[in-house]
């Protein structure tokens, strides 16, 4: 799919949008009852780029950033990072890192030499 840029509220979960994982500039606005609602929905699909919540409680923007299935969690931004920061998803949204001393250490290539007594 491609979308303009487009902001999409209280979405109903049969349609595709909620069930895939969008490529463009939309953002999925939905309301719910309580935290653990959201944040079930959040983790709800086999997808985990990123993601993102405005608000100033820090308990709660702790607790988001902890318990969202994402690779990228942003808080009051939507700014993802630089160089130095890494930048992947987890899930099907990806594995590993780019960016920063954890893509670094995904391009290297790990060896154990076990030395005996000649």
């Amino acid at each position: 799919y491609y979308y303009a840029p487009t902001v999409l509220s209280e979405v109903p979960l049969s349609t595709a949008i909620m069930n895939e994982e969008p490529f463009g500039p939309v953002a999925l606005v939905n309301s719910f009852r309580t935290e653990e609602e959201m944040i079930a929905e959040a983790n709800r699909l086999p997808y985990g780029l990123a993601a993102y919540s405005w608000t100033n409680d820090a308990a709660r923007q702790k607790r988001l950033a902890r318990e969202v299935e994402t690779g990228m969690f942003c808080i009051n931004t939507t700014v993802l990072g630089g160089p130095d920061a890494p930048f992947g998803g987890v899930k099907w949204s990806g594995h590993g890192s780019e960016n920063g001393p954890e893509g670094v250490m995904s391009c290297m290539v790990v060896k154990a030499v076990h030395e005996g007594d000649a």
